[in-house]
């Protein structure tokens, strides 16, 4: 497409030039057809890969040749008491989080449904728009369900699969095939449930409420904006599952670590371990359930930025229905390609020994974005319209922008691409077969301080190129369409989406596989294949996480343009001008709110993660016989799992109120120009915090995997002789260089799954909600904000230039500002001076507090402070203190 045509016309030309001569295409008669088709081929192929799954028979012995013994038939009883355990666990835990999001949802629901009707009512009459109200409830309600739907299949599919991937590791010939394909079969039937139902449910929504308005310009766009429900919806509940999963899955990880390996040298997922059965559930509930919620909201949010900017393009509506579907169509085709691409790993290359588990892994981000390339062109040539006449011939103008067909492709190709990039630095920061990783585990040779050291900084330089590929794509995709190029640009990312999921769910299924071969007391083998598998898990979560922050920036930016778009067509601002004193306020504020929020959730994990330990302890001094190895007697893992369970659902309500009120509050009180400021500053902040936490966790999670397989055996041996044994052999988890590397990954569990992975929904949550609350922002003082006169207010700005100019032509002197400006923000400065100073004054006189008898999180998490009082998170904590 060429660029702005320079020839000029004549009036009789721009009579006959309507829309740059675009006519419906005929071929926007196959969008339909394509997303519809798609959608179900993905939830057929799920269940067919489910079935393939569900073959492997929960039996250690089923593999061909191998014999049943009576220790076969002890380690069979104890794999399907395993089994049933994580999964009533896992059940249990979503059960009760799901009902606290049902809840949020019906009165979310009501809020929406006031809030836009009345916002959206008519400036004449005053009758509030019921219709607006109710369908953007609807659109809200729909995504949620379908985002709970999503997080309930992937927990379930993870929790079905985990014991059949250790089964599959048992098999003496075929273990690495088997219990390869077992694990990423798992993660292909969430990843094309997933895109299919995500895929069915918009379209449907879109079909149904399309019949609610005019088939017009303005109706299309009066569709899409409360369309944008939807991504909402999906990603509130996102929120909730990662933060709530997040939570409990590190308190009960770390709790674990520090009470049992740590502190009583007992080895990983040992079945004396009381919080041992809480980690191997929270691996299901935060890593799968938590990870698919927030991907399909990135997927609903990217799809309403694109159909809402799309929408206000008069070249794009008049190509037809095809023309704005052009997103949905593109995901569609994307699980064709990952349907092909997933048989690359398990049939045409099936991994035979631990080299093949990487490369395997790699080659579907390869094979899968090679693949989508010719797809995306040949959509976008045929679904996208070309002027034939006026000011943009061959191409389109979306948002003031001249593109085209083949620039619309290129948007794409830039997040396709960025993505898989992102990808392969993501690994090589994380992997420890590279250098980075190795340099971390080096660096335990002086203790855990260095560890730590060495950690951070790799987190930090691991931002660098992903932010600065990012800048680039939102330059590019900027250029050649506009706003509407970058929510291409993250349907780009998120194309091979199913892909993405397989290999990201891969790993937590591999690693329940791993604990349930340790407490099962297999043979060392299988252990051995799990591990190997695990540690591949671990890279391609990491991998898994660089997708889904790349594609959240993306997203988080393509609904800022959609917010301003909105803005703009109600009559709102159509720039942002960061030299205005609100808007930049607002961003030093949005890049605080990463930083709070981070602090909430990591605190929140440190809390659980004490009352934990309390627990493990008190087992322990309970029964010493949990610490004889091999001893029968096991311990009470319940206890443990309701602390995770109580501390995630009461922890997770006050960050996701921080992040879904902070832009209602900031447009309600100070206006849109300080919410446009509020969110660029998250999604600038969030994007390097949320990749370097990632990767730190990550790194030091690998880091601790690399000394335990053996690979410092030798330094370990000379510089600490203590460790080798009788025979010569190291052992390696006695020594002080692998319990300094534990330590790294202990501080590291909470950044990688808990706050790293959350900041994502951070960025998305606060613009999509700025996108549906848009109008309320405008109803209020033409969107200045309640208490917009105190930093800007056309009347008395006005008044006051009227003043100054006559007093300075009568006096020739300054005069102050008008009352009701600075003198309130004096005013409300003064108050809180004040205030303070008397909370000072008190604190300085009030008598000295006893001193706790625990460290402070220890204290907080039971409640202690000098003498012991009630818990704050189970009663029989009560007794530990």
């Amino acid at each position: 497409g060429t660029p702005w045509h320079p020839r000029t016309m004549d009036s009789l030309d721009m009579a006959q030039c309507v829309n740059g001569g675009i006519e419906p295409l005929a071929s926007g008669a196959l969008t339909t057809p394509i997303i519809v088709a798609t959608g179900i081929i993905g939830i057929v192929f799920s269940i067919f890969l489910l079935r393939q799954v569900a073959s492997v028979l929960l039996d250690v012995t089923s593999a061909p040749g191998a014999t049943r013994t009576a220790d076969s038939a002890e380690q069979n009883t104890k794999l399907v008491e395993l089994y049933r355990a994580i999964t009533v666990g896992a059940s249990a835990f979503l059960n009760a989080e799901y009902k606290l999001c049902a809840l949020f949802v019906a009165v979310v629901s009501v809020g929406i449904t006031l809030l836009i009707s009345w916002a959206t009512k008519d400036p004449a009459t005053g009758e509030w728009a019921w219709t607006s109200g109710l369908i953007s409830a609807l659109s809200f309600f729909v995504g949620a369900v379908t985002s709970m739907v999503s997080g309930f299949i992937g927990m379930r599919v993870a929790v079905f699969s985990n014991a059949r991937c250790t089964v599959g590791a048992c098999d003496p010939s075929k273990g690495w095939t088997r219990s390869f394909n077992t694990a990423f079969r798992a993660g292909g039937v969430m990843g094309f449930s997933l895109t299919g139902i995500a895929i069915l449910a918009l379209y449907i929504l879109l079909a149904i409420l399309r019949t609610a308005f005019p088939d017009s310009d303005e109706g299309y766009k009066q569709l899409m904006d409360v369309v944008a429900g939807f991504g909402l919806g999906g990603s509130s509940i996102a929120m909730f599952g990662r933060v709530g999963g997040g939570i409990y899955t590190k308190a009960a990880d770390v709790g674990a670590d520090l009470a049992g390996k740590v502190v009583e040298d007992l080895p990983e997922d040992d079945p004396h371990n009381p919080g041992t059965i809480a980690d191997n559930v929270g691996d299901n509930v935060g890593d799968v359930a938590g990870m698919g919620s927030d991907l399909f909201g990135s997927f609903g949010e990217a799809s309403c930025a694109a159909l809402l900017v799309g929408a206000s393009s008069p070249m794009i509506v008049a190509a037809g229905w095809g023309a704005l579907m052009f997103p949905l169509a593109l995901s569609g085709v994307g699980i064709l390609v990952c349907m092909a691409t997933s048989f690359v790993a398990t049939d045409l290359m099936p991994v035979r020994d631990e080299k093949g588990i990487e490369s395997a892994l790699k080659m579907q981000l390869l094979v899968s974005t090679l693949l989508m390339t010719p797809c995306v062109y040949a959509l976008a040539v045929t679904l996208l319209p070309a002027a034939t006449c006026g000011m943009c011939v061959g191409g389109f103008v979306v948002g003031g922008v001249c593109s085209s067909p083949l620039k619309a492709f290129f948007c794409v190709g830039f997040g396709l691409w960025g993505g898989c990039v992102i990808g392969f630095v993501t690994e090589y920061y994380t992997s420890f077969s590279y250098t980075p990783v190795q340099e971390v585990a080096n660096a335990c040779r002086t203790g855990a301080a260095t560890n730590i050291i060495y950690g951070l900084a790799l987190g930090y330089k691991s931002a660098i190129v992903p932010v600065f590929l990012l800048s680039l794509i939102v330059y590019g995709a900027h250029t050649l369409a506009g706003f509407y190029g970058i929510a291409l640009a993250a349907l780009g990312m998120l194309s091979t989406l199913a892909t993405c999921l397989a290999i990201d769910v891969y790993g937590p299924v591999c690693d329940n596989a791993g604990g349930i071969a340790e407490m099962c007391e297999l043979h060392p083998s299988v252990r051995e294949k799990t591990d190997a598998l695990d540690a591949a898990g671990n890279t391609t979560a990491a991998i898994g996480k660089g997708f889904a922050i790349g594609s959240a920036c993306l997203v988080g930016l393509a609904l800022f343009g959609a917010f301003v778009t909105r803005l703009s067509a109600e009559g709102g601002i159509t720039t942002v001008d960061l030299l205005d004193p609100i808007t930049f306020a607002g961003l030093l504020v949005g890049a605080m709110l990463p930083y709070w929020f981070s602090a909430m959730t990591m605190k929140s994990v440190g809390m659980a993660a004490n009352a934990m330990v309390l627990e493990i302890k008190r087992q322990f001094d309970a029964n010493p016989n949990l610490l004889i190895p091999n001893h029968p007697d096991r311990p009470d893992y319940d206890t443990c799992i309701k602390i995770s369970t109580d501390a995630s659902l009461q922890e997770m309500i006050a960050p996701g109120a921080l992040v879904m009120l902070s832009p209602v509050l900031c447009g309600v009180c100070f206006g849109t120009r300080c919410v446009t400021g509020l969110l660029a500053g998250a999604i600038a902040s969030s994007v390097q915090m949320a990749i370097s936490s990632s990767n730190t966790g990550g790194a030091w999670d690998n880091a601790k995997k690399y000394i335990s397989k053996g690979a410092m055996d030798a330094v370990i041996g000379e510089e600490e002789p203590e460790t080798v044994d009788n025979t010569g052999k190291v052992q390696t988890k006695k020594s002080q260089i692998f319990k300094a590397a534990v330590t790294g990954d202990t501080v590291g569990d909470p950044l990688k799954d808990t706050s790293g992975p959350a900041l994502n929904i951070l960025m998305k949550l606060m613009a999509i909600i700025s996108v549906v609350f848009a109008p309320l922002f405008l109803a209020i003082k033409d969107g200045d904000g309640l208490l917009g006169f105190v930093v800007h207010d056309k009347d008395v700005a006005a008044a006051h230039d009227a003043v100054v100019a006559a007093t300075r032509r009568l006096a020739q002197v300054p005069v102050a500002s008008p009352a009701g400006g600075g003198e309130l923000v004096a005013m409300a400065f003064g108050l809180v001076v004040g205030v303070g100073g008397v909370l000072a004054v008190q604190r300085a006189t009030a008598p000295p507090r006893a001193k706790a008898a625990k460290p402070a999180l220890v204290c907080r998490a039971a409640k202690v402070e000098g003498t012991p009082v009630e818990p704050r998170l189970l009663a029989h904590t009560a007794s530990l203190a």
